[in-house]
């Protein structure tokens, strides 16, 4: 019988199959009706997830290639759960960010997999296999339906993440041929007392991280993001920074912080001075850009960077328990909230592109005057990922710097710089948008239409939901945050 998450994990494969048989007529259609299917799934599996209960739950595992120790296992805790959530909310938001022929929206389904698979694989092959299987519909996806540029960006991010993956398999046999498994469970109940020992351990540390860092990505691993953020379609562009960046923290907390604690603990001040580039370096780069893609691509790393200050923070210099438990909710809750907000931001630039067929802070300017829903609606998306209080983006930045500062305070306090060269940004940003005279080739700009304002308010009362009462979210991985809180204690 098949299980819930491989239910989960399939619909997106069948709604693919069923678009490459179909007609194209009705394409996003048929996509969509296939995310509402999956989205009942992710909800049965909310349904008969205990939030009490910790480790692994509604695990599904069968015989699949013993010789080299290749198991179907699949399980959720906690922020698997989040991040099944995560990706069941920005893929069909997605979908209805544009319009999309019949191959986009295959693609997209199989890339949906790909990600709820990442999401809930237990062991290193089938999760690697969902790993890689995410980066091809997005390669895809940039190269063919990508604007200016596209070649090169998508050449740029195959190689990047490419190259990243082959070190981290390299790393992993290289820990199989150690331990004869490659369990994720298995491995993490080794890693607290040494996984591997050795240049062995760090060869394959470095490997692991290589890969993840790409991922994320982490200063200075980030340099293919820009390109791939500006000439992606929309859609695919609030996929990628919404969900795909997430599969590099998410690896962290999975696969590299417990099973190298003692090797993090050793260059702990190195990671953390990585996390502080991302956080400072990166707004800086969104100040200078003129491009909104380039400019909210920066500042996505610049958010990252945040999760990845609370990871470091934790595991390279031991604190209270109550810290490291700020410290973990604060990068989950980031995660999902970042998604969330990131993936609206890039939705209003494509709609400003489609309005005026630029996408230059340049060139607009009094938009105030004729479309005040649109800026209004796109400021509280501007002030959610600025942190305002109120709003979904302050919960996460809150634990994760009272954390860090109890843990790494001098690293933390550099870190703040970001804070405010990020405010600057946006704000530069508003002004240029928003205020001043509007020039005449804005004069007919068009207001929000009625089925962009059906998906945009409930994505923005979600925001206000979360900063006001975020008891909701936290209530879903509470219990995994305090048993990994225990682990790196």
């Amino acid at each position: 019988m098949v299980g819930l998450i491989t239910a989960l994990i399939v619909i997106p494969l069948v709604g693919a199959f069923a678009l490459f048989i179909g007609r194209s007529r009705n394409a996003r259609a048929i996509a969509l009706l296939f995310n509402a299917v999956a989205a009942s799934y992710a909800f049965m599996l909310w349904r008969n997830f205990d939030t009490n209960a910790a480790g692994l739950q509604l695990v599904e595992r069968h015989a699949w290639i013993p010789a080299i120790g290749a198991e179907y296992l699949v399980g959720m805790d906690g922020l698997s759960l989040l991040l099944v959530f995560l990706t069941s909310l920005v893929i069909p938001f997605a979908f209805l960010a544009q319009r999309m022929d019949r191959g986009f929206c295959a693609l997209m389904l199989i890339m949906q997999s790909a990600l709820y698979g990442t999401f809930t694989a237990q062991n290193f092959v089938l999760w690697f296999l969902f790993y890689e299987m995410s980066l091809i519909p997005a390669f895809l996806l940039i190269k063919i339906w990508g604007g200016e540029n596209r070649d090169r960006a998508a050449t740029k991010f195959f190689l990047y993440t490419f190259l990243g993956s082959v070190a981290m398999l390299l790393s992993f046999l290289g820990i199989y041929f150690a331990k004869g498994t490659f369990d994720f469970a298995a491995l993490a109940a080794l890693g607290k007392h040494g996984l591997v020992t050795g240049k062995l351990a760090w060869f394959a540390f470095a490997g692991i991280f290589l890969g993840l860092a790409v991922k994320v990505p982490l200063f200075p691993f980030h340099t293919w993001l820009p390109d791939a953020y500006e000439s992606a379609p929309t859609g695919v562009s609030m996929v990628l920074t919404g969900v795909l960046s997430k599969m590099g923290v998410y690896g962290f907390v999975r696969l590299l912080l417990p099973l190298f604690p003692n090797e993090i603990k050793v260059i702990g001040p190195w990671l953390l001075t990585l996390a502080i580039c991302s956080i400072v370096f990166a707004p800086l780069a969104a100040w200078a850009q003129s491009d909104l893609k380039r400019m909210f691509a920066y500042l996505s790393v610049n958010h990252l960077g945040y999760c990845m200050l609370g990871l470091f923070a934790v595991t390279a210099r031991a604190g209270p328990l109550i810290d490291t438990q700020a410290a973990l909710s604060g990068v989950f809750i980031q995660i999902f909230n970042h998604g969330i907000t990131a993936a609206a931001l890039f939705y209003y630039v494509g709609l400003l592109e489609q309005r005026r067929g630029m996408r230059g802070i340049n060139d607009f300017g009094g938009l105030m005057q004729c479309t005040p829903l649109l800026c209004g609606w796109m400021s509280v998306a501007m002030f959610s990922s600025l942190g305002l209080p109120g709003l979904n983006g302050f919960i996460g930045e809150f634990l994760i710097f009272k954390a860090s500062f109890a843990m790494a305070a001098s690293f933390t306090a550099v870190a703040v710089i970001g804070l405010l060269v990020t405010a600057i940004t946006f704000m530069r940003a508003m002004q240029s948008l928003f205020s001043g005279p509007l020039p005449e080739s804005c004069r007919a700009f068009p207001e929000l239409r009625r089925n962009e304002k059906l998906l945009i308010v409930p994505v923005t009362l979600l925001m206000f939901a979360i900063g006001i009462a975020p008891q909701f979210v936290f209530n879903i991985f509470n219990t995994t945050v305090i048993q990994m809180a225990r682990l790196f204690a």
